[in-house]
């Protein structure tokens, strides 16, 4: 060993460079990962306790000498360093360019804040939920497509275990574990197993509200969701009520608003039909109430459903989803408060 240290204390000695990519060289080969003085460190930890005091000072010499050498020729390089011609280093650079809230949170927030309005409360989960709380308690039958690998991501190839589809799970969460009353929404992120396109993204945000109590109607959910609309997109936005389907409410509906672009006249926005659908709704199916622990004979119920994203496309005329995901200050500076 006492060999390689003298040798390595020449070779520090003799060195010297003018370029920074040669000293930085220089310093992994020596103080790197395999580095000469580092793999010289490792061998003295095997070595002997009485022989340690004897390879010990010189190997601490070396490296403290390395250092020094390093500092010494690096300080150089930097005063010694020229300034590109023709390049003022005094000039002050150029400000980063920063963008602004969100579209999507924005939008979020002025949802939640419409509601809060009317009572509602703001209910969060987990993200990776299980079955029970995702389909069986929202009355899925086993058969359902949507439990199929084609629409949810499942973790570890565990069919009880997945990435939630809908916050309709932070619902059921709420009914466990609270009774009636119930007034809340549900904001939050949510996966499908979908292609990504200028109309869908396999990541993207929902808010779904539930009102339980007793003697609630269908005519309570239409004034709700109506009330919502006139305060997202102005006054003189109308609503319609179509029949749907979905598993957890009977009777179902879409809700479409009357297009804003185009005040109800057709555009290409509305593809001339005057109408943008929005959202989901319907009363609580019985079924779900008794899975949760709510008497369905004393209690009713509305639920609805919409994406965030979706509003927002609609609200900003934006064509294509997949610039809420991007990130780019470029696109996100046009949502720049005016006041």
């Amino acid at each position: 060993m006492n060999d390689r240290i003298n040798q390595l204390t020449a070779e520090v000695a003799s060195f010297t460079t003018d370029n920074p990519a040669k000293l930085e060289e220089f310093r992994i080969s020596l103080f790197g990962k395999k580095g000469s003085i580092t793999l010289l460190f490792e061998e003295f930890k095997n070595i002997p306790p009485q022989e340690k005091r004897l390879f010990g000072q010189p190997l601490n010499v070396l490296k403290n000498n390395a250092l020094e050498k390093i500092k010494a020729l690096s300080d150089t390089l930097q005063k010694t360093h020229t300034v590109d011609a023709g390049i003022d280093y005094s000039l002050p650079g150029s400000p980063l360019i920063s963008g602004t809230r969100h579209p999507v949170s924005m939008v979020k927030n002025q949802i939640c804040e419409i509601f809060k309005r009317l009572g509602f409360v703001i209910s969060t989960g987990p993200e990776i939920e299980d079955d029970w709380h995702v389909f069986s308690a929202l009355n899925f039958p086993p058969e359902h497509p949507a439990r199929d690998m084609q629409d949810t991501f499942f973790l570890n190839q565990n069919p009880d275990i997945l990435l939630r589809t809908h916050t309709s799970s932070v619902q059921v969460r709420v009914m466990e574990h609270q009774k009636p009353p119930i007034r809340t929404i549900s904001p939050g992120r949510v996966f499908r197993n979908e292609a990504i396109s200028a109309r869908s993204h396999c990541i993207f945000h929902q808010v779904e509200g539930l009102y339980i109590d007793k003697n609630v109607s269908f005519a309570d959910l239409r004034q709700t969701l109506f009330f919502f609309a006139q305060e997202m997109f102005g006054r003189d936005t109308k609503i319609r009520l179509r029949p749907s389907y979905f598993p957890f409410t009977e009777p179902s509906a879409e809700m479409d608003v009357s297009c804003s672009l185009c005040g109800g006249k057709g555009c290409t926005l509305c593809k001339h039909t005057g109408w943008l659908e929005i959202l989901g709704c319907g009363m609580v199916d019985p079924n779900v109430l008794d899975s949760v622990g709510i008497n369905s004979q004393e209690y009713t119920g509305f639920a609805f459903g919409m994406g965030i994203e979706r509003i927002a496309l609609l609200k900003y005329g934006i064509r294509d989803i997949r610039l809420l995901f991007e990130n780019d200050v470029r696109f996100l500076k046009q949502f720049e408060p005016t006041v």
